[in-house]
């Protein structure tokens, strides 16, 4: 197949957070039309987008170029004090990762911005671009490039030094002036100095783009989305602006007749992409480490901690049989005396219960040789560890749920609480050499506490290995309606009658909403600024507005993270990934969640506050009551259920109401089957 002979190496899409308007899978379409080999994605100052593209990319036969372009401070990225009369302290720099050695430099060099350098914008300097500079190609950026800014001053000597410079870091290979057509007139000027410069002192020329959305007539789009992240409204003389409706993604057939008089620049960027060569290995699972004893293998020292859990579960729930036959027929001691001459499980401390249950044997046999020959025994001991960690220092833990509780092993470890053999729980609904895919525990923790176990797990494995997970909120239907009409100046009152008119609910879009709301057509028809909100809403709809933190997320790697993923600081100043939860995974790493439950907290305190009135006499402990208690089964029968984790929507109490639980695999049974796959099919 015949390609072009120009790439787009400078573009931005919707990851530079309210200022990019690209998708990824738009940006890639738009390549494939043009039968570009390759592209590139330089968000502003992140990575958000890597993988997602890399992925993307090479399903489409494209190849992905990573890059990022990067924010310099002009002297150090630790100085936050003076702006050395730069405009936040920072010039522009497009860098592009050449091979796999380039690509782990940039993470470092990102995650250094995020983490060190962060004023206004995370900025990196020419100390550190020095230190991580191997298997890295730099662009001199746009009119907010260190040299572009430079030369637009008159001041050549500091224009050539800052040459130098870039060209002693990156070497005269990898650097390249990047020439620009956007029809602003200070970028003209610009453009006739680097041709000249770039003969003088021997730099490439590179013809780019400046991707900021897809299509010339998505320029007014644009211009909304710079007014949703400034909060300004499109009749703001005063607000930020693109000057020029150029910043699309142009053809290579526009490219060429922008640049017909220096063709080098426009086949430059062809030669930079046969360069970029990142090659990542996806999908292979790299544990951490969990240190065990030096007798010990990680399997060997699992099966030792799973059969002694074993033993003390069977104890335990023999002497809970034992208690409730004798509360039973305390009265008559004959029975329980027969009770125990016929109970095949005494309750002693020297002989071993397991042998006398073939069934758990067994079970436990077979999920442990799954487990092992997976190769997750250390994933079981890291979760078992900061389980057993909460326990001992009275953090409140959830009894576990979802298909974990399917696992004979976590229950002997006591990272679940249910028997999964007693309600006939399958463990191959967690675990199955079949469907190979990471374990997954959510393990819930007291809201209050659940940073100390995040704490200790930092100090256990090391601050640079563990690292919250990033999520990010995205432009959604009523949403989008909302920003796009606070920047178009329409009342609020107007708005607001149109965003009532997109249904409630997860995964609703604006297409959807025009085909089954009539009253939404008729606005629409009858009024032009309705018409025009509706049209610039669904250009933007599905963006990303926002970075945050996950609620449960935590991602622990046996190597320093940033050998595998940028990293950035949460509104809390907790550390994060750059790349979302999907994305870790891809990548290998292994993610944990710890949900901070409120429920939990209620619970601690209400236990807490029982044994205070009875001035401690009671010893009451939530994991010892009855599951068949009657008062309790009403009151879930009357739908009365508000704060109750799970059962507390509309719909649950609607099914409660009906059903009218009686027993514990009545709620079982509720709970497997509201949900998203059940209700759908009609059950």
């Amino acid at each position: 197949m015949h390609h072009s002979d120009f790439v787009h190496l400078h573009l931005h899409t919707k990851y530079s957070l309210l200022d990019g308007a690209n998708t990824i899978e738009g940006i890639l379409d738009a390549a494939e039309k043009y039968k570009m080999p390759a592209l590139a994605i330089t968000d502003h100052g992140n990575m958000y987008g890597a993988i997602e593209f890399y992925r993307t990319a090479v399903k489409k036969g494209i190849k992905p170029i990573i890059g990022c372009e990067s924010y310099i401070a002009p002297k150090s990225r630790l100085d936050k004090k003076n702006n050395h009369g730069i405009t936040n302290a920072s010039f522009h720099l497009v860098l592009l990762a050449a091979n796999n050695t380039g690509y782990k430099n940039l993470i470092k060099l990102v995650s250094s911005g995020h983490l060190e350098g962060f004023y206004y914008r995370p900025r990196i300097d020419k100390e550190i671009l020095a230190q991580y500079s191997e298997g890295l190609i730099a662009l001199s950026s746009c009119l907010k490039g260190e040299i572009p800014y430079r030369l637009l001053q008159g001041r050549m000597d500091d224009a050539i030094k800052a040459v130098e410079d870039y060209r002693d870091i990156f070497g005269k290979e990898n650097f390249y002036f990047e020439i620009q057509d956007n029809k602003i007139p200070e970028q003209d000027k610009l453009n006739r100095e680097l041709v000249t410069l770039s003969k003088k002192l021997d730099v490439q020329l590179v013809a780019t783009g400046d991707c900021h959305y897809l299509k010339k007539e998505d320029a007014r789009a644009h211009e909304i989305l710079l007014c949703i992240q400034t909060g300004a409204n499109i009749n703001d003389t005063q607000r930020l602006k693109f000057t020029t409706d150029e910043f699309y993604m142009k053809s290579p057939e526009e490219m060429h007749r922008a640049f017909a008089e220096i063709p080098e620049a426009v086949t430059n960027s062809r030669e930079i992409a046969m360069k970029c060569n990142v090659n990542l290995e996806l999908g292979k699972f790299m544990l951490p480490a969990y240190d065990v004893p030096a007798e010990y293998t990680r399997e060997s020292f699992l099966e030792e901690l799973v059969y002694k859990g074993l033993e003390e579960r069977l104890k335990s729930e023999a002497r809970s049989q034992k208690q409730e036959v004798e509360e039973q027929t305390s009265e008559i001691r004959g029975q329980k005396l027969e009770y125990e001459s016929h109970h095949s499980l005494p309750i002693t401390h020297n002989s071993s219960l397991i042998t006398h249950h073939p069934d758990y044997l067994a079970r436990v046999k077979e999920e442990l040789r799954v487990i092992n020959n997976m190769g997750y025994a250390g994933y079981f001991l890291i979760v078992w560890d900061f389980i057993n960690y909460a326990k001992a220092n009275s953090i409140p833990v959830g009894p576990g749920r979802g298909s974990a509780a399917g696992s004979l092993v976590a229950y002997c470890l006591k990272i679940t609480d249910l028997n999964p053999l007693k309600y006939g729980l399958l463990f191959e609904r967690f675990l199955n050499p079949e469907r190979i895919s990471m374990p997954d525990i959510d393990v819930d923790f007291c809201m209050d506490k659940r940073d100390r176990v995040i704490q200790y797990v930092s100090e256990k494995y090391g601050n640079d290995h563990v690292a919250q997970i990033i999520t990010f909120g995205t432009m959604a239907a009523r949403g989008v309606i909302r920003d796009v009409g606070r920047s178009l100046e329409i009342p609020y009152s107007e708005v607001d009658k149109v965003a009532k008119l997109i249904p409630e609910g997860p995964n609703i879009t604006l297409e959807e909403a025009l085909k089954n709301e009539p009253r939404l057509k008729e606005l629409i028809k009858s009024d032009t600024r309705i018409k025009e909100l509706m049209e610039y809403a669904g250009s933007l709809e599905g963006l990303t507005r926002h970075a945050s933190t996950h609620a449960a997320g935590i991602v622990i790697s046996k190597d320093p993270l940033t050998e595998y993923v940028p990293l950035a600081l949460g509104s809390n100043n907790e550390v994060v990934t750059q790349f979302s939860m999907g994305d870790i995974e891809k990548i290998g790493l292994v993610k944990f969640d710890f949900l901070g439950l409120k429920t939990l907290t209620v619970i601690n305190h209400a236990v807490r506050l029982i044994n205070q009135a009875h001035n401690g006499t009671t010893g009451f402990d939530i994991s010892t009551i009855p599951l068949d208690d009657p008062e309790t089964y009403s009151l879930l029968s009357s739908g009365n259920t508000a704060g109750v984790f799970q059962l507390e929507s509309m719909g649950m109490r609607d099914i409660l109401v009906k059903i009218k639980p009686d027993c514990f695999e009545d709620l079982i049974a509720i709970l497997a089957l509201y949900r998203p796959g059940p209700l759908g099919s009609g059950m």
